[in-house]
């Protein structure tokens, strides 16, 4: 009881410590990452802190499986290092009582996972290519922020103003490049606003202006100035999401619809609570180690075999994708390879010595000769 209880609290506080190490990490990259998208334009500025909580929520998963696995070497290496685990073995514990204590956590990570996984990861990402959609069929100058450069979605116009209002449809000190056919033209105006005509066609109207024309590398370049000058927006009805990406697929339309790319996407959905629980059970032999030796390899042998495992999952489902690989087979082959190496390091860990019977080694039979 005592031991179990000990063990427990010391897994919890350890995983607590690592996921918020791990989440902080997260979310400041993710942060960095959406902000560039947005000061590049292909993100709504007002939507950054949304869309960084949305894409925390798709790698939660990852972020579970992993908080535990570190949490259980942590935890197990610190044992070993305070020779706390001869005492346990003194008392009459073998390496197998830790597995009670280390499932009492990783069931419910493995169902929490399994949830996130299933109905959250893919509800988030939905979430975040919608926002990407609506924004990238936004009018070119509904995306223009004050002080910085937006290029249309075209790729052929920069914009540029100084002060918006846009709810208003007001823009001020206007710099517009455009290139088309050969000839590049460069407008700069004191104010500008959108209208619309009775068609449905927008224009951005600036007014008190210059614009600047001619042909790269020539000196021929016409100087014209204007009351008013109409540029047309380009503008494309709102299209719904249309399912560009299997991540953000429902679950049940991915047992319905059961193509290779929604097979491998399931594949993928099944394995991570099943990589929470094997990898649980995996750190429990894996962090054993002589108090008196280094612990650097067993740390980099845990590091390895959670790179080949993740991999392993990721090269199968790219098979079922591509149709080299049943899904039968996929759904089982990287688990049952990885369950087979945490059941052989659990009988070497408990009931073996050593890999090889020592009557096999050259040196038994030498001892043996000498002592005859």
């Amino acid at each position: 009881m005592i031991f179990r209880r000990v063990l427990s609290s010391e897994l919890t506080s350890t995983a607590g410590a690592v996921f918020t190490v791990l989440f902080s990490i997260l979310f400041s990259v993710g942060l960095v990452r959406i902000l560039g998208d947005a000061a590049g334009g292909t993100v709504d500025d007002r939507e950054v802190l949304a869309i960084v909580a949305l894409t925390a929520l798709t790698w939660l998963p990852h972020l579970l499986a992993l908080t535990l696995f570190i949490a259980v070497l942590l935890t197990l290496s610190r044992a070993y290092r305070d020779s706390e685990m001869i005492v346990w073995f003194v008392s009459g514990r073998s390496l197998a009582a830790w597995l009670p204590p280390v499932l009492k956590l990783a069931l419910p990570t493995a169902l929490l996972v399994a949830a996130i996984a299933g109905w959250v990861a893919p509800w988030a990402d939905r979430q975040i290519q919608q926002s990407r959609e609506r924004f990238a069929q936004r009018e070119d100058v509904n995306k223009v922020a004050a002080g910085r450069f937006i290029e249309s979605r075209a790729a052929n116009r920069v914009f540029f103003v100084e002060t918006s209002d846009l709810e208003r449809g007001e823009v001020r000190n206007v710099f517009v490049a455009d290139r088309g056919r050969g000839r590049d033209s460069v407008i700069v105006a004191a104010r500008g606003t959108i209208e619309t005509t009775p068609e449905g066609d927008r224009f951005l109207v600036l007014q008190d202006g210059r614009r600047y024309t001619g042909a790269p590398g020539t000196p021929e370049y016409r100087l014209e100035e204007f009351a008013r000058y109409a540029l047309r927006l380009e503008s494309t009805p709102l299209a719904l999401l249309r399912g560009s990406s299997t991540r953000s697929v429902p679950t049940g339309e991915l047992l319905r619809n059961r193509t290779p790319a929604h097979k491998a996407e399931l594949l993928w959905r099944v394995s991570l609570p099943l990589v929470v629980l094997l990898l649980a059970l995996l750190a429990v032999p894996l962090t054993y180690s002589n108090p008196r030796a280094g612990r650097s390899f067993n740390l980099i042998v845990a590091v390895l075999v959670y790179l080949v495992y993740f991999n392993g999952i990721q090269i199968a489902q790219g098979m079922v994708r591509s149709g080299r690989l049943a899904y039968g087979t996929a759904i089982w082959l990287p688990h049952a390879t990885v369950l087979a190496l945490t059941l052989l390091l659990f009988v070497r860990r408990v009931y073996l010595q050593r890999w090889v019977p020592r009557w096999l080694t050259p040196g038994y039979w030498r001892d043996r000769a000498a002592r005859a």
